[in-house]
């Protein structure tokens, strides 16, 4: 079964990426914001509604970056195999969503929805000088961060 993946990085004015920090049956893992690919849909309209749903922002889709091109177990589901496909993301508006300071800085609101959906979120922006593949958790994330850093 495979399980197809699409990931927004999104770099604003001050050089600051945006990750997403979560919690999902309780493994901490600090990745780029996006989701799975739902039925009907293209890549590009799948990061638009995830930003939607995450963050409520509107983005505009850019350059493609990378898509997974080895083999990569999910590490949720070892019946999967993940695909992962990465853009550029651009805010059309200025982000609403509570941006934290430091990981996994979850407020009371989401320690709840943990408690009743066993995964939570929050986002937060990190310094381009101290963005590295060091900054992500996941595998593929980290090939990504790394390519993003000698191409820019």
């Amino acid at each position: 079964m495979f399980n197809l993946r699409v990931y927004g990085i999104l770099i604003n004015e001050r050089n600051q990426v945006l990750v997403s920090d979560e919690l999902i049956r309780g493994s901490y893992i600090i990745k780029f914001p996006g989701g799975g690919l739902e039925f009907g849909e293209g890549t590009r309209d799948c990061l638009q509604r995830e930003f939607m749903e995450e963050m409520n922002l509107k983005v505009e889709i850019g350059e493609h970056i990378y898509t997974t091109d080895y083999f990569q177990i999910s590490a949720f589901n070892p019946q999967h195999q993940i695909i992962s496909i990465y853009y550029f993301a651009k805010a059309l508006e200025e982000i609403k969503a509570p941006l934290r300071n430091k990981p996994f800085d979850f407020d009371e609101q989401q320690m709840k929805v943990y408690e009743a959906t066993k995964e939570t979120e929050t986002f937060r922006l990190i310094d381009w000088d101290d963005f590295s593949a060091e900054s992500v958790t996941l595998p593929i994330d980290k090939v990504v961060a790394s390519l993003i850093k000698e191409k820019l």
